[in-house]
């Protein structure tokens, strides 16, 4: 095989493989390369304005660098379009530099209005590059300042997740405390009969203390609001253990509204006889039913019991 047919052969694998794995074509970046070559091709340019010509390939490759690293299509789009105006910038150089030549040789006056206004399309050219650099650089630095902006929305959102997961924790730490329980309601404090006398609505002192850690919950956690529901056994008639069990939430509640406890943050429930703890057969399951139970108010992100 001959050395020219071996160098088509390589040429020929070498392009093939670069259209296996370059991207999908960008028409501005396309454009601007055609024009690039155009005027790298043209004597008059390459003579008369080499700096010019040599800036508009370093900015072709730029493009051409960014295009091929997956730079967004907008930069891409602005590098190929800063390759156009550097080659017309080098297009209006070297026709500036030949009707110099022609009118230090002729002298003639049409020389001199045209190289007049080739000068100012050089001009008019540099001016738009400045504009696009520096409009180039607001957006640049505009990206930046939204990109920080972002960050820190992000740390105070990580933060405040991270007060509100601290404040849950510790709430339900203070209700175990209490001996609350966690059910498919929420946290659930059960204060039995003991609190009263058989029959009656009346806090025996016992249960005033008790009382006095509920309140002291609620006072460090003053935004906490619960259901205080009363319950009764099965002994006696339907409405008059609705109206014990109303007395007796409506105790619980005074006491605690008495010991500081925001009123507005409490409600009041009867249940009578129904909803049992255990059965009213046994004296024992009865007692269990007499009861008043502190529904605590579930928090935003509480997980119910399964």
């Amino acid at each position: 095989m001959n050395t020219s047919r071996f160098l088509l052969l390589t040429a020929v694998a070498l392009a093939a493989t670069a259209c296996s794995t370059v991207p999908d074509r960008n028409a501005a970046l396309d454009q601007a390369r055609q024009r690039f070559n155009e005027a790298s091709s043209s004597s008059q340019v390459s003579a008369l304005a080499p700096d010019e010509l040599r800036a508009a390939g370093d900015s072709l490759h730029r493009a051409e660098q960014a295009w091929g690293a997956g730079a967004t299509l907008g930069r891409v789009d602005h590098l190929a379009y800063l390759t156009s105006q550097r080659v017309t910038i080098a297009q209006d150089a070297a026709a500036s530099r030949t009707d110099q030549q022609l009118v230090a040789g002729a002298g003639a006056e049409r020389d001199k209005l045209r190289l007049a206004q080739r000068t100012d399309e050089a001009d008019q050219a540099q001016r738009k590059l400045a504009v696009s650099e520096r409009d180039n650089a607001m957006k640049t630095a505009d990206l930046a300042a939204a990109d920080a902006a972002a960050q820190q929305d992000r740390a105070r959102d990580a933060e405040r997740i991270h007060r509100r997961d601290a404040h849950v924790a510790d709430l339900q730490v203070q209700l175990e405390a209490l001996n609350a329980k966690k059910t498919d309601r929420g946290m659930i404090l059960t204060l039995g009969d003991v609190l009263f006398d058989s029959g009656k609505a009346q806090l025996l002192p016992d249960g005033s203390r008790n009382m006095a850690k509920l309140a002291a919950f609620f006072n460090r956690n003053p935004d906490n609001t619960a259901s205080i529901e009363g319950y009764t056994d099965s002994v006696g008639s339907s409405s008059s253990n609705r109206d014990l069990s109303q007395r007796r939430a409506d105790a619980v509640r005074a006491t605690l509204v008495g010991l500081g406890v925001n009123a507005d943050h409490l409600s009041t429930k009867a249940h009578g006889e129904e909803m049992p703890a255990s059965s009213n057969d046994t004296a024992a399951g009865r007692q269990m039913n007499r009861r008043v139970e502190i529904v605590f108010a579930r928090q935003a992100d509480e997980v119910p019991v399964k």
